[in-house]
């Protein structure tokens, strides 16, 4: 008789993935279901839906869900947060969707310190619409528009949003983690639960920077992209807790 020795997690649906080979986002949604329903809160949870990539991220968790106008997450997850104070609420966003066109929004949140999770996906360039530099883009990294790599001098230098974001004094809790390999794996689902756990305590504002890759907008095969995130992102986008007032374990 087979053993079963690995079941997807309740908290995604059997919609197929619309993701490239080797794309981040699954193993990200993976670590939001099952940090979920581990907390017994996918029945009412609320997830708000990007402008990017993971636009049909609503057709992929097993919860209610939004769809958000391009970088506007933070402002619909406040109003839902508000109306229904007891919903575990998340925005899901990418670096062109929360570091450039919603900027405002992300900043004015943290700053009224709403009570929701936000996930952000750092993949350092624009993905669904045709790998453009992104406010995150690497000094040197060729885009479609940067051909001969960002320049320092006309675009100024990767936006660190975590570390931006743990200068706001509503802020409970901001990390930064990676998914380049299983043991980061294992540390990011921990950091996702735990910014759930704060929500659920009201404990205020958090955000979860997820250092991931875009193999096809990186121009790498899926392997080349998992270790260019550890040769060139996390030099620049250092891992760690950059504030936890939230009193759990740093």
């Amino acid at each position: 008789m087979a053993k079963m020795v690995y079941e997807k997690s309740r908290g995604l649906t059997n919609t197929p993935l619309t993701y490239c080979p080797g794309c981040s986002h699954g193993t990200v949604h993976k670590l939001i279901a099952e940090s979920l329903v581990e907390l017994d809160v996918l029945e009412k949870s609320i997830a708000i839906a990007p402008v990017g990539c993971s636009v049909l991220a609503y057709e992929f968790f097993n919860c209610d869900a939004i769809q958000a106008a391009h970088g506007r997450a933070p402002a619909v997850a406040t109003g839902i947060k508000r109306v229904e104070p007891n919903k575990i609420v998340f925005t899901y966003q990418g670096d062109g969707d929360l570091a450039s066109i919603g900027t405002a929004e992300i900043i004015h949140a943290a700053h009224r310190g709403e009570n929701f999770t936000v996930i952000f996906v750092n993949n350092a360039i624009y993905g669904m619409t045709g790998g453009q530099m992104a406010p995150t883009t690497l000094i040197n990294q060729k885009t479609s528009t940067s051909p001969y790599g960002r320049q320092e001098a006309t675009t100024g230098k990767p936006l660190l949003v975590s570390e931006m974001m743990a200068q706001i004094p509503s802020a409970t809790y901001i990390e930064r983690v990676s998914i380049h390999d299983i043991a980061h794996i294992n540390k990011a689902k921990r950091a996702i639960k735990k910014a759930f756990e704060y929500q659920i305590k009201g404990k205020g504002f958090n955000m979860i920077e997820i250092i991931a890759d875009c193999p096809v907008g990186w121009n790498m095969t899926p392997t080349q992209a998992r270790q260019n995130i550890a040769d060139a992102m996390i030099p620049y986008f250092p891992l760690g807790v950059y504030k936890d007032e939230g009193g759990g374990p740093q």
